[in-house]
């Protein structure tokens, strides 16, 4: 009895698909990086100037209205009627100073107003409400 084998056939393996592959990935990846940055102008070359200074950020104070009603400055719980006297410290000499507040939406609209009032009461304090983009 005589068994026959199958002669053995080098393997080869074909590296051109995956290099395809592998440069379709790498475009990928390249394209959508590009789009990622943000331009908020027009692009323009910019004068250059020896007196510039950068110009310093506003300082941020925020005042959160949580589901229940607490009142929190910079996350430190606080008394409504309080507000007004901790604003103005935190806002000191700083006329830049921006007061974001963070309200929850089912708040009633009084007691957002009431906030409103107390901050408004500090002089050079801006203000401003945070929502989020639907």
């Amino acid at each position: 009895m005589r068994l026959h084998y199958e002669s053995r056939k080098a393997v080869e393996v074909n590296i051109v698909p995956l290099i395809d592959v592998m440069f379709a990935l790498l475009t990928f990846f390249v394209m959508s990086t590009l789009f990622l940055t943000r331009s908020e102008g027009l692009p323009v070359n910019l004068p250059s100037s020896g007196t510039a200074s950068r110009q310093k950020e506003p300082e941020k104070i925020t005042v959160t209205i949580n589901s229940l009603g607490q009142v929190s400055l910079n996350r430190q719980p606080i008394n409504v009627d309080a507000l007004e006297s901790q604003v103005r410290s935190l806002v000191g000499a700083n006329p830049e100073s921006l007061v974001i507040i963070n309200a929850d939406k089912k708040v009633e609209h009084g007691q957002v107003v009431a906030v409103m009032d107390q901050v408004r009461r500090v002089k050079g304090a801006k203000l401003a409400i945070a929502t989020q983009k639907p």
